[in-house]
């Protein structure tokens, strides 16, 4: 890879805004990125790094263009991208009339595969660079995603879901298939380049205390490994938790018990903690995916941001595709600042980015790798175009400030402000010649699976 120089305005964050909003983040007017072999060197004014950059860099003009860290989305489900927009139903009923038949066909890995395609091929188009994503429980889901993924060097985390009750019996596995179908995917994927692995429970009415204690051991044997699952949505699964864990305190107390709290643990939703799960969410540094717009359209509540922010608990913007309705994470931020409103709570705009980049990447304690351009990170960056509709180019036309701008993106945003998408400083997405970083994810791809069938069959033959 070539050495660049990335020059526009620039933005990342260094802390949280809430705890400081004048120290939590740098901004440069006419700033300077500079890359070298997929990490970044340095970032500051333009003025200062022009005067000594090395002999032989390329330059590269943003104009009207504002670049941050690439996004992060905390939470999101790939099987479930072609149900999105699913009319009509709360949480337990949506996923028996949707998510469960759409979920079965993931034991076809040319199915899943091409789903992993398109999938990826999204994240990228609304500038997501890394997620924690639900697979389906078919090992084949995860595999044909890691390979995708693997193709466009991504620093992607995922697993296959473990589910041995309360779900239709096409969908069901066992406490110790289960185990042994996670940790053969962990054993191949795990640590491969960017790919992390994460068991992923779906949630605790979908697992016997058996199998939750089976995910328990897999993270006891697999340190760095990934807990992903889902807590505290709506009011009918968690009278429904207390149904079937009686002689627990509440619906954490369900994973608790299983040993699946943790630094690495990630719980999607969370919008009805008591105060007690609070404070052992604190205790533990247990992460919280926050996904409003899955929360507003499946009608489940309202998450108390401040809340978190109180107890000290790292969160972070997750889509929730296909509950959620959008791939964008700048339509995210949008819905965020309303469940805040709604609540009396006004969220910031640097708050809002500072989600989507930094505090995703501490709410999966990939802050050393990931969230801003401190030197040494993976140059996973975005371009964003303030000039991407007619409406917008109005708009920040009468903005006075960084404040102003960031909330007129993050209100205004979506999909086509994305200009370019940038992985380990190479350029993954280009919006006016998406046509063609397609047909090279192609190639990528076709490459990627002729290494695993080579692979495979060397395997086979020892």
């Amino acid at each position: 890879m070539s050495r660049l120089f990335h020059r526009g305005q620039i933005l990342h964050f260094l802390g949280d805004p809430s705890q400081g909003a004048e120290e939590s983040y740098e901004y440069f007017p006419d700033g300077g990125l500079l890359i070298d072999d997929g990490k970044v060197i340095a970032v500051d004014h333009a003025s200062v790094l022009l005067s000594s950059l090395p002999r032989n860099t390329e330059i590269r003009e943003h104009p009207s263009a504002l670049l941050v860290p690439g996004f992060i989305d905390t939470h999101i489900h790939y099987p479930q991208m072609d149900i999105i927009g699913a009319h009509g139903e709360q949480l337990l009923e949506w996923l028996d009339k949707y998510v469960f038949p759409t979920e079965a066909q993931f034991g076809d890995f040319a199915h899943a595969q091409a789903v992993a395609k398109r999938f990826l091929a999204e994240l990228l188009r609304n500038g997501t660079t890394t997620a924690l994503v639900f697979g389906t429980v078919h090992p084949e889901s995860v595999d044909a995603f890691f390979g995708e993924a693997e193709a466009l060097n991504l620093r992607m985390i995922a697993g296959k879901v473990m589910m041995d009750r309360n779900a239709p019996e096409f969908l069901r596995d066992t406490a110790a298939s289960s185990y042994t179908q996670s940790k053969a995917l962990i054993e191949r994927w795990h640590g491969k380049g960017r790919l992390r692995y994460a068991v992923t429970p779906r949630f605790a009415p979908t697992s016997t205390p058996e199998q939750l204690k089976a995910a328990g051991r897999l993270l006891r044997e697999h340190p760095g490994v990934y807990l992903h699952t889902h807590m505290s949505e709506n009011l009918n699964e968690i009278a429904w938790v207390e149904e079937l864990f009686p002689h627990l305190d509440h619906y954490l107390h369900s994973y608790d018990d299983a040993g699946l709290l943790g630094r690495r643990s990630v719980f999607a939703h969370c919008v009805h903690l008591s105060e007690a799960e609070w404070q052992r969410m604190a205790e533990t540094q247990s992460n919280i995916a926050f996904c409003p717009t899955s929360n507003l359209f499946l009608g489940s509540g309202l998450f108390p941001l401040a809340k978190a922010e109180s107890c000290g608990v790292h969160a972070g913007l997750g889509t929730d595709i296909g509950a959620g309705t959008s791939f964008s994470l700048l339509e995210t931020m949008d819905e965020a600042y309303k469940v805040q409103q709604l609540q009396g709570h006004s969220l910031t705009p640097f708050k809002s980015f500072y989600l989507a980049t930094l505090g995703g990447a501490r709410a999966l304690d990939l802050e050393a790798q990931l969230g801003n351009f401190l030197p040494g990170k993976e140059a996973d960056f975005l371009v964003l175009d303030l000039a991407a509709t007619p409406l917008l180019k109005q708009r920040m036309a009468h903005c006075e400030n960084l404040f102003e701008t960031l909330f007129v993106l993050s209100t205004l945003g979506d999909d086509r402000c994305i200009r370019e998408t940038w992985i380990m400083g190479d350029c993954k997405y280009q919006r006016d010649t998406a046509a063609d970083c397609t047909m090279q994810h192609d190639q990528q791809s076709q490459q990627s699976q002729e290494r695993q069938t080579t692979q495979s069959a060397a395997q086979q033959g020892e």
